[in-house]
């Protein structure tokens, strides 16, 4: 595992708030045939933690617990317009019905979870909240829709035509020195 951890929030399916210490990557295991996430609590214990009972893993800024409904403050789970930031929009449905968009990367880090069908990592739609990216199982996503590929313009290429038309003169009767 990775020697950087960074801050988590761990939701499961029964709505219990697993505050944590996770790798940025590469932190889903499979130990003896059980798929789970190697959890590092605030005491300093690691505790696996099966990935069918996690519902999503909050990377954050702070841990925020005191609030106990929702400690990861995402304010918003859907863009109110287009996002601007470079990435693939996407929105899930997960079960219990409830709708999430974010911003899929679009290098190939996206392939790391999906590649075993564990889970997606997505930029939530407010990037100034306490959440700056989250992790959705496999397990919970009901449906996937893309609503766009978001990328920064390119400069215009100049258009380079097939002959090269060659310009009249303007003064063809003015005499060369």
């Amino acid at each position: 595992m990775a020697s950087s951890r960074k801050k988590v929030l761990l939701r499961t399916i029964d709505d219990a708030i697993l505050p944590g210490y996770l790798s940025v990557s590469g932190f889903v295991e499979t130990t003896k045939g059980i798929v789970s996430v190697a959890l590092l609590d605030l005491e300093g214990r690691v505790s696996p933690v099966p990935l069918d009972t996690i519902r999503s893993i909050a990377f954050v800024r702070d841990f925020n617990l005191d609030d106990k409904l929702d400690p990861e403050h995402l304010t918003r789970r859907t863009f109110l317009a287009r996002p601007r930031t470079e990435g693939l929009w996407v929105r899930l449905t997960l079960t219990g019905g409830s709708l999430f968009e974010g911003l899929a990367p679009t290098d190939i880090s996206l392939m790391d979870g999906l590649l075993e069908d564990r889970g997606i990592f997505l930029i939530p739609p407010d990037i100034r909240s306490n959440t700056q990216r989250i992790y959705i199982p496999r397990t919970v996503i009901l449906e996937m829709h893309i609503l766009g590929v978001i990328t920064t313009p390119s400069k215009s290429k100049p258009v380079q035509s097939e002959s090269p038309i060659e310009q009249t003169p303007l003064f063809p009767d003015a005499v060369r020195r």
